[in-house]
Order: structure tokens, then C-alpha cells, then sequence
């Protein structure tokens, strides 16, 4: 059963509003028959990153962005589960190291671009430093930014400037062969509240639970905000933004696994033909082998 993706995708024609996207729809599906498409869908996958391997001509950049909780790193680990290894390449970014701040906020994500023939997938990107930092001015200044010496000099305009660098950023990656998924996992503050609760009564889970993450959750709608513009600033044709429900894991996992199949498939990969004169001393190779006694 195919999801209609494009319900989930941030339009690029009008007014982006997070209001028109719900947490907690996952159609008519339960979560056993959830769990069978997400397996075919798997399947899919791996047939396609054997091609986007094999082929070494693209590039597929996969970006995970959310509050806390909203279950980013269980859709990674669930939905690439069937990918290989090899053809994967996989970052989380944290806080910027000195040597980082020492360098403009794109300079540590390129370092992190999928090789062609790779998927690569990044939990957090440079898109914390429009959502993260929009709420956080206070931490651009550690990027010693000329003319900017305190927060109130951040206004409009220095956001309209990071938006257009992404859009830059972003097409010269795709001019160059890297296709780009942007996945939002849209969870309710409701939803995230319980998922808190259930990693303090766990102790399996406690270590996933900090003090700062009730001091980021007091924030809800100001990252709430920051999102809603970043998305209407850089959803793009060749860089879409996909809003993902995400208060039911299970259906969260299945509609990216199925957008990023059908965009795989849209590239129709082919395993690479050999020139003629390698053929040709392939069937010389394979003789030689068939004679062997």
C-alpha cells in the first residue's frame, strides 16, 4: 500500500504553516499492517542503494530535524536497517568544536557529504544554525561573525542571509548529483511530554534524558516558529521538506522509508554496462576459469 507522499511535502508555491500538518495521522493503517509496508519498503531500498552503489554517479543526502524525543534516531535505525553498511555514511552533530567555530557554520557540513554512490544521512545539520540558533541567538556570536557583537544585531535580514547561503548550499549539491530529503518529525508537545516520562521511569533509558531538555521544551513555541520559517525559507523543487507525523513511531518510519524509495526509484538506476572491449575479456576471463583442471 503506497502512502500519497506528497501530503507530507512543505509546498514551495505558498504560505508554509506547521498548523496544517498533523502530529498523529497515519491514515487507515494500524501498526501491524504498518509494519509489513515498512518491510517492503525496505526491500526496496536496498535493491536501489545496490544500483546508486554499483552506478557511483549520485548521491543521495538524507537530513533528520525535531525536538527532542520525537524519535529521530529510532527512524534511522529502523528504516536503513536493511541498507548496506558500505553505501552508508552516518552524522551526528553535536555542539560546534572550537575548531569548527573557527571556520563559517557550512564548513563542517560539507566535510560530512555522501561520496558518490553513498547515501549519507545526517541527524541534526546545518539547519541547527536557523532553528537552534534562531532561538539561541546568543550562540552565533561564538562564530565571530564581523559587524555582529551582540544579539540585537541579528535581526531580519542576517536570517534572510542564512537562508539564501542554505539554498546555495544546497543546489550546488544537487547541480552537482547529491538529491536532498529534508524529513521534520512533527511530534505534539503532548506526545513528547510522555516520551520524557517514559525515559525517566525507564532506567534503560534514563541516560537519554537531561535536565536541558525541559529548558529547550519551555521554548516549544518559539522552535516552533523557527521551523515553520526555516521550512517556508528552504523547501525547495530540488531540495523539498517532507512534515512527518510523529506521535506513532511505526507510521512515522513507514512514510519515510516510502518517500525515500519512490525518490530512489525517480532516478532510475541502472547497474553500470561495461564498454564493449571489457565485456569481451570478461568472456576471455570466464573461458579461462571453465578450463581450468
Amino acid at each position: 500500500m503506497k502512502i500519497d507522499i506528497k501530503k507530507y511535502q512543505a509546498s514551495t508555491q505558498k504560505k508554509f504553516k506547521l498548523k496544517d500538518f498533523g502530529t498523529s495521522y497515519h491514515g487507515d493503517l494500524d501498526k501491524e499492517k504498518g509494519k509489513l509496508e515498512l518491510e517492503k519498503a525496505k526491500l526496496q531500498l536496498s535493491n536501489y542503494q545496490e544500483k546508486l552503489y554499483a552506478s557511483g554517479q549520485q548521491s543521495v543526502l538524507i537530513i533528520f530535524q525535531a525536538m527532542d524525543a520525537a524519535g529521530k534516531d529510532s527512524a534511522i535505525e529502523h528504516v536503513m536497517s536493511g541498507l548496506n553498511p558500505q553505501g552508508c555514511q552516518v552524522y551526528s552533530f553535536k555542539t560546534p568544536s572550537s575548531e569548527e567555530y573557527r571556520h563559517d557554520f557550512l564548513w563542517r557540513h560539507y566535510k560530512a557529504l555522501p561520496e558518490k554512490g553513498k547515501i549519507g544521512i545526517h541527524n541534526r545539520s546545518h539547519y541547527e544554525n536557523v532553528l537552534v540558533c534562531k532561538v539561541h541567538p546568543e550562540y552565533v556570536l561564538s562564530e565571530n561573525i564581523p559587524g555582529y557583537t551582540n544579539i540585537k544585531q541579528m535581526d531580519a535580514k542576517f536570517w534572510k542571509s542564512r537562508y539564501e547561503n542554505i539554498r546555495n548550499f544546497e543546489k550546488q549539491l544537487t547541480d552537482n548529483g547529491t538529491v536532498i530529503l529534508k524529513f521534520f518529525l512533527n511530534v505534539s508537545k503532548e506526545e513528547q511530554k510522555q516520551r520524557f516520562l517514559d525515559r525517566i521511569e525507564d532506567p534503560t533509558k534514563n541516560w537519554k534524558f537531561a535536565a536541558g531538555d525541559l529548558k529547550e521544551r519551555a521554548l516549544w513555541k518559539q522552535y516552533m516558529e523557527a521551523y515553520e520559517e526555516a521550512i517556508q525559507e528552504t523547501s525547495t523543487a530540488n531540495a523539498p521538506w517532507f512534515v512527518v507525523p510523529a506521535d506513532k513511531k511505526w507510521y512515522t518510519r513507514l512514510v519515510i522509508s516510502q518517500v525515500i524509495a519512490e525518490t530512489l526509484e525517480k532516478l532510475n538506476l541502472k547497474y553500470p554496462v561495461l564498454p564493449k572491449e571489457e565485456a569481451d575479456q570478461l568472456q576471455v576471463l570466464k573461458q579461462q576459469l571453465l578450463d581450468e583442471e
